[in-house]
């Protein structure tokens, strides 16, 4: 894992951008906007057709889809959605939870020996409109990446205790309320 300080429309190479997303598809602020403005705006319709027919019209913060792009250098999108529409998630754990699904359906993605996806290009999640500090954003987003790549041998309540002690019961542990 590497950290990248700018924009992802200057990075050399990314096989997948983050899509920072709403759990609508409604890609007309922040990184949505970017993405769009970089690959065009039939990336949104393609998002949105997928989120009628895959998830009933709403797609849930927490889950993750991997969307063609029409873009060969930069193939695909996680969009990820980190709050059901533009608020504030401080004091949440949708960070951790829109990682830990990019994560996974980034490797499901793999498994099924498409176009592989090597390099993915992540954002800051919740960090604009959702208002978590970007230390936190950080934070949450290690968590996941770590609980990702190390998997339980089994399942039980010391283990279910332990991983949700470490998110801090939803998250900021570093900022205090405004």
């Amino acid at each position: 894992m590497e950290v990248v300080k700018g924009y992802f429309q200057e990075l050399d190479s990314f096989d997948c951008m983050v899509s920072a997303a709403n759990s609508f598809g409604l890609m007309d602020g922040g990184v949505d906007l970017a993405i769009i403005r970089f690959f065009g705006y039939a990336l949104e319709r393609r998002v949105q057709t997928r989120i009628l027919e895959e998830y009933w019209g709403e797609q849930p913060v927490g889950t993750s889809m991997i969307v063609e792009t029409g873009n060969d250098q930069h193939p695909f999108i996680a969009h990820t959605p980190t709050m059901r529409v533009p608020l504030r998630i401080t004091r949440t754990d949708n960070v951790y939870n829109a990682m830990f699904a990019m994560l996974r359906a980034v490797a499901i993605h793999n498994r099924r020996g498409e176009r592989p996806i090597r390099t993915v290009a992540c954002p800051g999640l919740g960090t604009a409109t959702g208002e978590v500090r970007p230390i936190e954003a950080a934070r949450q987003m290690q968590l996941a990446y770590q609980h990702f790549h190390n998997p339980p041998e089994r399942i039980h309540w010391p283990y279910a205790r332990q991983r949700q002690a470490a998110i801090i019961f939803g998250g900021d542990l570093f900022s205090t309320p405004r």
